[in-house]
């Protein structure tokens, strides 16, 4: 498997469960350095995720909301889930390959814990069928 590289855009996450394809929501992917330093900043809500990448820390300064952090690998196996809350900073994840923001909560209620693996759909979350599934 070779290196994930994400362009800027729309796309969805699929959580998957141990008896296949499980939680699918809405994703931002930010790929390039002035998305990922914007990333969440000023913004009072999201709708589904944001996909950080390459990174392997965040911080919460000048958040408006807690947010749930889930650390992926290079496989997008969850390594570690944190919820942060706005004016923090996290410490690196030194296996870490890929960062995804939620709003407090949302990631225990999609199945997003240590252990599990996520796939990265490309493309509107209406019209990803899979297709162009990475992972």
């Amino acid at each position: 498997m070779g290196r994930q590289r994400w362009r800027d855009g729309a796309g969805a996450l699929v959580v998957v469960g141990q008896s296949g394809e499980g939680a699918r929501v809405p994703l931002e992917i930010a790929g390039s350095y002035r998305a990922r330093s914007k990333g969440l900043l000023g913004r009072g809500s999201v709708d589904g995720a944001m996909l950080l990448t390459p990174a392997n820390s965040v911080h919460t300064f000048r958040m408006r909301m807690a947010i749930d952090v889930a650390y992926l690998d290079r496989r997008l196996t969850v390594i570690a889930v944190r919820t942060m809350r706005p004016g923090r900073l996290g410490l690196p994840r030194l296996r870490a390959r890929h960062v995804l923001e939620a709003e407090a909560g949302a990631m225990d209620e999609w199945g997003v814990r240590v252990g599990a693996r996520v796939e990265v759909v490309e493309g509107s979350a209406e019209s990803a069928d899979g297709a162009g599934r990475l992972g």
